[in-house]
């Protein structure tokens, strides 16, 4: 029987799924969960037998997602969600809370990013990238804690970073900032929560396949990748799936209370010759 991550109150990191129906649901608040690695995230969430609120901007791509997941309305909520406009979370949360009750993971997904030399990107590009990644991660962080601090209740708040965060990544400099800040901010946002039972975790993916980041770039864009191969970002044609980002954010999460992974890096394997 394959064993399933659980943040059990016995301490085990992994239980039988057999046992797994005897545990106690979480309820999971996402961010930019429509597709790619968020969308993963939420499909793995399910799958543990827990609850999942997710959102994104655009509405057709929410219901998009939520008929081709296909989970019971007791199980998965989606609504659409602006995390760079806090009334839009205000009202993501008041209905995901309504829907599946009290949230006690909150995952910060949502980004967005077009790469080229930051001097080439429009002010509004810039701040848009900003505002997405970072503002919008703690806007959306903030009223998930809020609401657990008001319940005493234990919690998980995920950001999911980059490599960009720690390596220099020309070409995406926005984006990377935006990353080096959320890294920053888990970091302090970890020390402001000790003693409350919440947790603050960086998971932070190398490369990998299957997100829509290039859904709307174009052929200059899509060109800067070999840029970035040339350079060594790309050191070789490994590349993970959305899913074994999911499976890291899972297992931070399952930990049992008592310690904490400050940050969780995942990275491809080299192929195998």
């Amino acid at each position: 029987m394959r064993p399933v991550c659980e943040r059990g109150r016995g301490g085990d990191l992994f239980m039988s799924e057999q046992d797994r129906e005897h545990r106690p649901t979480r309820v999971a608040a996402l961010s930019g969960g429509s597709s790619g690695i968020g969308r993963a995230i939420v499909e793995a969430f399910l799958a543990q037998g827990w609850k999942v609120a997710f959102g994104a901007r655009r509405a057709d791509r929410v219901d998009e997602a939520v008929t081709a997941i296909g989970a019971e309305p007791n199980r998965l909520f989606g609504g659409v969600l602006d995390v760079r406009d806090a009334d839009s979370i205000d009202a993501f949360y008041d209905a995901a809370g309504a829907a599946l009750g009290p949230i006690d993971i909150v995952v910060n997904c949502a980004a967005h990013a077009r790469p080229g030399a930051f001097y080439e990107l429009s002010p509004e590009e810039i701040r848009s990238e900003i505002d997405s990644g970072l503002v919008g991660a703690l806007l959306f962080s903030r009223r998930g804690v809020l609401d657990m601090l008001a319940r005493k209740a234990r919690g998980d708040v995920i950001f999911i970073s980059s490599t960009t965060a720690t390596v220099p990544w020309p070409f995406h400099t926005p984006y990377a900032a935006s990353k080096a800040g959320v890294e920053q901010a888990a970091r302090s946002i970890s020390l402001e929560l000790e003693g409350t039972g919440i947790r603050s975790t960086v998971v932070r993916p190398g490369n990998t396949l299957g997100t829509d980041w290039a859904r709307d770039w174009d052929a200059e864009s899509m060109g800067i990748g070999e840029r970035w191969q040339r350079l060594g970002l790309i050191r070789h044609d490994g590349f993970m799936q959305t899913e074994n980002v999911a499976y890291a954010v899972v297992a931070a999460v399952s930990a049992p209370p008592g310690f904490q992974l400050d940050h969780v890096s995942v990275h491809p394997e080299a192929p195998k010759v």
